[in-house]
Order: C-alpha cells, then sequence, then structure tokens
C-alpha cells in the first residue's frame, strides 16, 4: 500500500519579516531625526527698541440682555457708537476693544455691534466670555 500525502498549501503571508524590517526603519528614523535639526552658531543682534506698553485702560464695548448698548460704564445709541469709540480711543484704530455681550442677547444684535465697530475701522475686536465651566 502507497501512503498518499496530503501537502497542502499555506495562503497566509508570513509579514514577519515585513514587521521587523519596519521596526528597524522606525527606530533609524527615530535616531536620526533629532540630527536633522540645523545647529548653526549665529551670533544674533540685540533688540534695541523698547516693546511697545499694554494699553492701560481697556476699551469695553457692553450689550446687555434687553439691548442697551454701554461703552466702558456710559449708555449709548447704536448710530452713537463709532463717534463714542472714536473719541475715547482718539482715532487710534489699533486699539483692542472687548465685546462683552449677554448671553441672552441675541445674535443679530451682536453683529450690528460688530459690524458698527468694523465700519469704523476697527479690527481688533475681541469677545469677552466667563472663565466659569457649565457642568
Amino acid at each position: 500500500m502507497v501512503k498518499r500525502h496530503n501537502y497542502q498549501q499555506n495562503a497566509e503571508m508570513n509579514i514577519t519579516p515585513f514587521v521587523d524590517v519596519m521596526l528597524v526603519l522606525l527606530i533609524i528614523f527615530m535616531v536620526a531625526a533629532p540630527l536633522a535639526t540645523v545647529d548653526v552658531p549665529v551670533d544674533l543682534p540685540s533688540n534695541a527698541a523698547t516693546p511697545s506698553p499694554p494699553p492701560t485702560d481697556p476699551v469695553y464695548v457692553s450689550v446687555q440682555a434687553d439691548g442697551l448698548l454701554f461703552v466702558q460704564e456710559q449708555e449709548i445709541a447704536l448710530n452713537q457708537l463709532q463717534s463714542q469709540i472714536l473719541g475715547i480711543t482718539s482715532g487710534d484704530l489699533e486699539t483692542r476693544l472687548f465685546l462683552r455681550g449677554d448671553q441672552a442677547v441675541d445674535y443679530g444684535t451682536l453683529m450690528r455691534v460688530m459690524n458698527t465697530l468694523q465700519k469704523a475701522g476697527y479690527t481688533r475686536i475681541s469677545l469677552v466670555a466667563s472663565e466659569e465651566l457649565e457642568p
């Protein structure tokens, strides 16, 4: 009697050598990456300019829940906002303005105030939010 051997071919690919090569490449790149930074000694000049002082009094524009508009602590109408801000900032369009809007103010009202400030030429407008996080 003749024995028959049933040899089945293994259809799975052996990826062990591939993983080994990838790990070696990873280690090479991890070692070589810090060496790739530029380390040219340069004697940089010193900065002779004095830093500009931060603005002493921030300019706050506040919108209450009922739509009342305040610049600093003075109530004004929206059509007076441009002239009031220009007067307070002495026409300096680089002054940072802080816009404080009550959370109950609708989006349209806040956008009208921002658009008025932008039409006056102010581009540095920051929205102020509470530091408290809601649970």
